[in-house]
């Protein structure tokens, strides 16, 4: 598979990894958009939101559970964090395996878009 997200969680390509265990990965992003910007992804290739199957469920909800472990260990789960979760090209999706967004570190704006 030529996906860039699999490539990191198979640790073919290098990352600043901030957590890791059998079913995700959350590392750092290479172009934040705020003063803590990690990325958690499932190891289980999923493309968007559209293909996550019934079967998915309890992946989906650990990696809500592990990006507010991550917020925890970045220092910004009591100040306040923002989770995102982009589908297909209109919203900003780039790399087509789905994967949450924590930012934080800094006042967040309303509408984000």
């Amino acid at each position: 598979m030529d996906c860039l997200f699999c490539k990191i969680a198979a640790k073919e390509i290098p990352s600043t990894i901030v957590y890791e265990d059998d079913l995700c990965l959350a590392f750092d992003d290479i172009a934040p958009q705020a003063p803590v910007h990690s990325l958690v992804i499932p190891k289980k290739h999923i493309a968007t939101s559209n293909d996550i199957t019934e079967g998915d469920e309890q992946l989906m909800g650990h990696l809500m559970r592990v990006a507010s472990e991550v917020a925890k260990l970045k220092g910004i789960d009591q100040s306040g964090f923002r989770t995102v979760i982009n589908c297909n090209a209109d919203s900003g999706q780039l790399v087509f395996h789905i994967h949450l967004h924590v930012l934080g570190g800094r006042k967040m704006s309303w509408p984000p878009g």
